[in-house]
């Protein structure tokens, strides 16, 4: 199933197909291959005055990092990121040698978009979460105080809506896909004033 985005000027192959699915193929596997790769595209990412901030605690299907991540998740999100290849949870260093550690909730979203696109390069879907327990991840893994766990992270191959079950469920996977017009989302002049 592809929803590609249908944008207002052609942007690139990787953003265009980047949409966050629910239903995933439990029998699929993210290779420990593919998996190096998101993470390294993550770690180029840009960061203000190169502090790097994003870190991730990682787990593949079958391992117990996975089981133990997915145990951070709320029920809804547990109903579907079961079947992922790899579940992630992206921290954000707020501290390091020279004290704190601007922006480093913006240095984790710029990480994990990295992330997300070669996870598309890749031929895997990505789904970001913020329905996890950040103090069960802060205890399961034993983070320190200057780690902020932030977002729940599941990477996997497509699979047919129908694996999700639920009309509803289902519904909401294959509904196209939107966003706000331009004119709504840049100003130029003063707010509101459409910049193109």
């Amino acid at each position: 199933m592809s929803k590609r985005a249908e944008t207002q000027t052609p942007i690139h192959p990787l953003m265009a197909q980047r949409w966050s699915p629910r239903a995933l193929d439990e029998t699929a596997e993210v290779r420990p291959e593919q998996l190096v790769a998101l993470l390294e595209a993550a770690r180029w990412a840009a960061s203000y005055g190169n502090t790097q901030p994003a870190r991730y605690l990682v787990g593949r299907r079958g391992e117990a990092s996975f089981d133990r991540i997915l145990g951070t998740l709320n029920d809804g999100n547990k109903a579907w990121a079961h079947r992922a290849g790899a579940l992630l949870i992206g921290v954000a260093v707020t501290r390091n040698e020279k004290g704190d550690v601007p922006y480093a909730e913006y240095g984790l979203g710029l990480a994990s978009q990295n992330l997300a696109l070669q996870a598309v390069a890749e031929g895997l879907v990505v789904h970001q979460m913020a329905g996890f327990d950040p103090l069960a991840v802060r205890r399961e893994f034993e983070l320190p105080d200057d780690a902020e766990p932030l977002v729940a992270i599941a990477v996997g191959t497509l699979a047919d809506p129908e694996v999700l079950g639920e009309d509803w469920r289902i519904e909401r996977e294959r509904a196209p896909r939107s966003r706000i017009p331009l004119a709504e989302f840049a100003f130029t002049d003063r707010w509101g004033s459409p910049a193109v």
